[in-house]
């Protein structure tokens, strides 16, 4: 029991968001995608590159693996 007010207020908060626009800073929006800056994480390295040598050795199923 005494959830009545809690629920209140959580159905409340909930309206609230759901049907409230949110002032919304175009003008910051537009300087964060038209900064021209790319973000990259690509270090140019293969991330799988230390695995290619087992690739070739077990790439082709009917034949024997190399050693």
């Amino acid at each position: 029991m005494g959830r009545g007010r809690a629920k209140a207020k959580q159905t409340k908060v909930a309206r609230e968001l759901k049907y409230s626009s949110p002032a919304m800073d175009l003008d910051a929006l537009q300087r964060e995608i038209g900064s021209g800056t790319a973000v990259t994480t690509d270090n140019g390295d293969d991330e799988y590159g230390e695995y290619a040598d087992l690739a070739a050795r077990y790439n082709d199923e009917d034949d024997e693996p190399r050693r």
